[in-house]
């Protein structure tokens, strides 16, 4: 580590319990918004390849108003890996709800 880095963390240490928690937050609002997603996509008739773009970029939106809402432009103050925690972190964990409720909203409307 350099001395730079050792300096910048006794100014302003990370407190790992805050750390995780605003990942926990993020994490609940893309497993909510992946879910709402999914019941949008369904209600569209979207199929394949399209849905899954909708969810891509629904996660994007996402994730740019987290950063220009919540933290004001500065996701290193609230989080220890910025990009790969705010912009990243947790798409891949939020597909699994997006496709249970894109099928099953296609399913109820297209029946």
């Amino acid at each position: 580590m350099s001395t730079f880095e050792e300096r910048e963390l006794a100014i302003n240490p990370i407190v790992v319990t805050s750390v995780q928690h605003n990942t926990q937050v993020v994490s609940n609002i893309r497993n909510l918004t992946a879910s709402l997603f999914g019941v949008a996509a369904g209600t569209l008739g979207l199929e394949s390849y399209p849905g899954f773009i909708f969810y891509l970029v629904g996660s994007f939106i996402v994730s740019a108003l987290i950063f220009a809402l919540r933290t004001d432009g500065k996701p290193g103050d609230y989080f220890h890996r910025p990009l790969g925690d705010l912009w990243g972190g947790d798409v891949f964990n939020g597909l699994s709800s997006f496709v249970l409720t894109w099928t099953l909203f296609y399913g109820l409307l297209r029946a």
